[in-house]
């Protein structure tokens, strides 16, 4: 799906910096430590979020009918991981993501910590998730991360209830 080559001067990526956000560094390191036989190892960062860059004209292309796509919620498992990895590095408190998805392509996620929900989000054309550029793609994240952080901050003895 993902249409860069390698370097960082694709459409997709419009600097470095894009790169280095703790989100996308975050999701970088989640999807190398499931590589286990070391298929991945010769491929940049850019390389290994290209899959996740969704023109608008491919978002089109995809199909909404049928059972979501293996690979899609492979990335989108890696997503919302990501974002619970980096509100507990934010917090020092477990984010725990709870998903759930029909063959429809819609359901919801949400984060637990404590006894505190700290993010609540409905899925809607899991077909065609993606992000137009690697910039969106972590302001998305940081953005959810952002929210919450100000829920637990809001309610922080719920958050550490056990």
């Amino acid at each position: 799906m993902g249409t860069l080559t390698g370097s960082t001067d694709g459409p997709a990526v419009k600097e470095d910096g894009d790169l280095a956000t703790p989100f996308l560094r975050c999701l970088i390191r989640l999807i190398r430590a499931q590589d286990a036989h070391g298929a991945w190892e010769g491929k940049s960062d850019a390389d290994l979020l290209a899959d996740f860059i969704l023109t608008k004209e491919q978002r089109r292309k995809i199909p909404i009918i049928g059972d979501p796509d293996p690979d899609v919620l492979w990335r989108l498992q890696n997503f919302y991981s990501c974002v619970g990895l980096v509100i507990e590095e934010c917090t020092g408190l477990l984010a725990s993501p709870i998903m759930t998805i029909g063959h429809e392509g819609f359901g919801r996620v949400l984060f637990t910590t404590g006894r505190l929900v700290v993010l609540s989000k409905t899925l809607r054309d899991v077909h065609r998730f993606g992000f137009e550029t690697l910039g969106k793609l972590a302001e998305v994240g940081n953005k959810m991360v952002d929210d919450a952080i100000a829920v637990i901050e809001t309610y922080p003895d719920v958050a550490r209830a056990s």
